[in-house]
């Protein structure tokens, strides 16, 4: 590439962000889900529209690799572990039982509705068997639901990314082998067993570094905690784990550590996050060739039938009967079973292997993502309602972010109070804070004053606590507990 060819490019490429940006305000406007307008786009500038070359599957695969990282650590690090700790038990068998149970259902209707074989069946069962983690973290945080049951999607879509990717590359490289039957589940079981845990060690090691190393920057923290959930996923694929697993699980201990400067680790990775999904979308878009897809257009329909209301449900009832939910937590779990970027990735894996019907399979895939993403995403507010799972006076969690003070032995705490939290009302004496740590100043409505324990809180409201290092933790949970649940709230509340 020459210099001015690179020039284009990368002119190119900002002014294809830019127009995301743009799209993703669109998007919220008309309740069309981002992902389809960030596909379109990828197609409009593709060689059948204005003419841009791109047909290259194993570096689509590998640059969507490294996008759902991203996304997975994102994921990972904005995901509170108190909201999910209850719904892990449920999540991990629907990232296992439910996958399964979904792979069968899904191949069985493929088989005669695409002409496939029993191996290119199941390989498509497999690759629609994943719930996708970016469809998942946009939607449902914006749906006010029972925790039990967002904790449920979150962990699931966090989870079962990596037995799906396990599976598809097991059918991709060996086939329906009768030895390959007996070893796909010890894969399995070392694959994930291995991955959690080297997620986890890669977090607590770094947890230990980070905490000791107190970096006074707000902008390099960050890169230090994206880095970290990266290099777990690099450590467990040199040693044949699951990387995918590894990396949300660092992600997940890492944003529940308690670091310095967690609103602007945040923000950077859902900043990375939106680049990533955004690249990865258009990049997909480009992989498609429009003239194919109305061949696969019925059979994708007919799919998108039968995943929605027949392999998904089928897997959540099977996932969840030993834990008894109600059966409106098992409705909603059957329609967000949401679909998005991981399908159309490991679509790529069959042309990488060079698999008989790989581009079908690729085109067939699009379709119902984006079928089931039309269909099910704009509707959860609705299923939510109908169902009576929503619950808009649900308290807000307060904004915390730490920084430490260096020499002075101290940290600082700049607390947010947003709307809906129930600090609003609460006066300064009824946090009872820890005797390590005192209000020094409150911000409100772009005026600072030094605040007295009678001062009431109000939405809004930036609060500068100064806390020993040793009583930040109490002080946190204490603030955290009180806008949950009132000024009466217990004293442990949640972490």
């Amino acid at each position: 590439m020459s210099e001015d060819e690179f020039n284009v490019a990368m002119l190119v490429g900002a002014v294809v962000l830019l127009l995301a940006v743009a799209t993703l305000r669109l998007s919220v406007r008309t309740g069309l889900p981002s992902l389809l307008l960030y596909v379109a786009l990828g197609m409009l500038l593709g060689e059948d529209a204005l003419g841009i070359e791109f047909n290259d599957p194993q570096l689509t695969q590998l640059l969507g690799y490294a996008a759902l990282v991203i996304i997975l650590a994102e994921g990972g690090l904005t995901t509170s572990w108190n909201s999910v700790r209850g719904s892990v038990p449920v999540a991990a068998v629907l990232s296992t039982v439910g996958v399964g149970v979904s792979l069968a259902v899904t191949a069985v209707f493929a088989a005669p509705l695409l002409g496939l074989d029993a191996r290119n069946a199941l390989l498509l069962g497999a690759i629609l068997a994943s719930t996708d983690a970016a469809a998942v973290f946009s939607v449902l945080r914006r749906v006010p639901l029972p925790k039990s049951l967002s904790g449920a999607l979150e962990a699931e879509s966090g989870f079962n990314d990596a037995p799906v990717v396990i599976v598809v590359v097991a059918l991709a490289e060996h086939g329906l082998g009768a030895s390959d039957l007996w070893e796909l589940p010890a894969l399995l079981v070392y694959e994930l067993a291995a991955g959690a845990v080297i997620g986890a060690g890669a977090a607590v090691l770094g947890t230990f570094v980070l905490r000791r190393a107190a970096l006074p920057s707000a902008g390099v923290f960050p890169l230090a905690v994206v880095a970290l959930t990266v290099a777990s996923y690099g450590a467990a694929t040199v040693l044949h784990a699951s990387g995918f697993l590894a990396v949300y699980v660092a992600g997940l201990v890492l944003g529940n550590a308690g670091l310095p400067h967690r609103p602007a680790t945040r923000g950077f990775a859902e900043g990375l996050a939106w680049l990533a999904q955004i690249g990865l979308f258009v990049m997909l878009g480009l992989q498609v060739d429009p003239s194919d897809l109305p061949s696969v257009l019925l059979p994708g329909l007919a799919l998108s039938v039968v995943l929605l209301l027949v392999a998904r449900p089928l897997s959540v009832i099977a996932s969840v009967a030993p834990f008894r939910l109600p059966w409106q937590h098992a409705a909603f779990l059957s329609w967000a079973g949401l679909r998005g970027a991981v399908p159309i990735v490991l679509a790529t894996v069959p042309a990488v292997h060079h698999l008989p019907n790989a581009s079908r399979v690729y085109d067939v895939v699009l379709v119902i993502v984006v079928v089931l993403t039309l269909v099910q995403g704009p509707t959860l507010p609705w299923v939510a309602r109908k169902l009576r799972l929503a619950d808009p006076l649900e308290a807000r969690e307060v904004y915390l972010e730490a920084s430490p003070l260096g020499r002075l032995g101290a940290d600082l705490l700049e607390v947010h109070v947003p709307v809906g939290s129930r600090l609003q009302g609460v006066e300064l004496w009824e946090l009872r804070l820890p005797r390590d740590a005192a209000v020094a100043l409150i911000v409100r409505e772009g005026r600072a004053a030094v605040p007295t324990r009678d001062t009431t809180l109000r939405a809004g409201d930036e609060l500068l606590l100064v806390v020993t290092p040793e009583a930040r933790e109490t002080t946190e949970r204490r603030l955290k507990a009180v806008s949950r649940g009132g000024r009466l709230a217990r004293w442990g509340g949640p972490r």
